[in-house]
């Protein structure tokens, strides 16, 4: 019994030493499982998409996030926005990933691009790549000389994605010379990519322990945030597909051309003009602060437009969609932290459109309501006859004064009139019985 009273107190030292010693090795574990986040890229790549992908980077980094996965299946798209895509991978210090998936997706034309552009790229075994010959929007036709000016960028941008990552230089420019296009088995045999996985699971597996810029990768058992698009970038995104194009060109061209042909018809001079706005920021002919701008201007043009000339509500109708549209463009260029919630969005416009619509209201009521002061004031108002009026004039009495009064109908004393008209210092009145006839 005494020894193990002697004993308690080494007993208890030694159960505190183990309980540190797991709570320890349980931090170690959980320090050892890595965060990743995961997007996907679908359809044509276009100045939404470059902002999508900027956004959930700028997410990863923010998180130490030990990669940033990109999910791909488009059959193309802009040119430009491609060279934007491209250099913030290729001057990324996190590691980006590739993985065109799933299983029939494509990485066509600048999808092909993007996908030699990452640090680890990865194919489902039933998708392709390939085919990057540049061609002009809507299929329309090239001339020579511009067409070999494309060609020539196109292979040389290429050829340099292909080097900075290690990759098949001559197939790459093949891809783009010839319109080359291989499977995903095809691609891991030729060095184009370097992993073919079935899903995120098995793709998390197979990097773990990959090398990239030194360091290997520790992906196994990793923590997945997946990032979605925002409503601005799926709105967007509908935008610039080629149907969505082609319509908004449509209602561009012929909505201005209404309104210069038939002046004054408004809706269709309003819509041409945020269609044009919308299409020039869809081919990326215009960056989206831009044309966020110039859409609240519109918004500003139609509000005060509607002032002067009112139009029942058609221009404060067009501001208010235009306001909204600039608004949400302007503040999606802009750092995570700086860019506007709906909540704030939507109160804000509909708080603009009341507001001009109060202006609008009194303002009409300035031009056409009644007058204010002066003698046209008391127009309409009811007098009474103090001087009975016949064939010769009489008086009336109102505000305090007596006016002399003439009537096309005979009024007598103590009835009451009203006022028409003056002219000089006689008054023009009818029987107040008759007002209204």
């Amino acid at each position: 019994m005494a020894n193990i009273k002697f004993l308690s107190p080494f007993i208890l030292l030694l159960s505190g030493i183990a309980f540190l010693i797991a709570d320890q090795a349980s931090d170690t574990n959980k320090a050892d499982t890595s965060t990743i986040s995961v997007m996907r890229v679908e359809g044509t790549i276009g100045p939404t998409v470059t902002n999508y992908v900027n956004r959930s980077l700028s997410i990863a980094n923010s998180r130490n996030d030990e990669v940033l996965i990109m999910e791909l299946d488009t059959p193309g798209g802009l040119l430009t926005s491609t060279q934007e895509i491209v250099q913030t991978m290729l001057g990324s210090s996190l590691p980006i990933v590739v993985y065109v998936s799933p299983d029939g997706a494509n990485a066509g034309s600048a999808g092909t691009f993007i996908t030699l552009a990452s640090h680890v790229a990865a194919m489902a075994p039933v998708s392709n790549i390939g085919a990057a010959s540049p061609v002009a929007m809507g299929g329309a036709q090239i001339d020579t000389v511009s067409q070999k000016k494309i060609f020539s960028f196109s292979e040389s941008f290429i050829e340099s994605i292909a080097e900075k990552r290690g990759r098949n230089v001559e197939w790459a420019k093949s891809a783009v010379r010839d319109g080359a296009a291989i499977t995903a088995r095809e691609a891991l045999e030729l060095d184009v990519i370097d992993l073919i996985a079935q899903d995120l699971d098995e793709l998390l597996e197979l990097m773990h322990g990959f090398e990239v810029d030194g360091v290997e990768l520790n992906t196994k058992d990793a923590e997945l945030n997946f990032i979605d698009r925002n409503l601005a970038e799926r709105f967007f995104s509908f935008i610039i597909r080629p149907e969505v194009m082609l319509i908004l060109t449509l209602v561009a061209v012929y909505g201005i051309l209404g309104e210069v042909t038939n002046p004054g018809a408004i809706v269709p001079g309003v819509s041409g003009a945020i269609a044009l706005v919308l299409l020039l920021y869809g081919v990326a002919a215009m960056p989206i602060n831009i044309a966020g701008f110039l859409l609240i201007g519109l918004a500003i043009a139609l509000f005060i437009m509607e002032a002067f000339t009112p139009t029942y509500g058609a221009l404060i109708a067009g501001g208010g969609v235009s306001f909204f549209l600039g608004a949400l463009m302007l503040f999606q260029d802009l750092p995570e932290e700086m860019q506007l919630s709906y909540y704030w969005l939507v109160p804000a416009t509909i708080l603009t459109v009341l507001f001009f619509i109060w202006i609008v209201y009194y303002g009409i009521r300035a031009q056409y309501g009644k007058q204010k002061s002066g003698l046209e004031s008391h127009i309409g108002t009811v007098a009474e006859v103090t001087d009975s009026i016949t064939e010769k004039p009489g008086r009336v009495f109102f505000s305090g004064e007596y006016w002399n009064a003439i009537s096309d109908e005979p009024i007598k004393e103590g009835e009451f009139c009203e006022i028409l008209e003056f002219k000089g210092l006689t008054v023009y009145v009818r029987p107040a019985n008759k007002k209204g006839e």
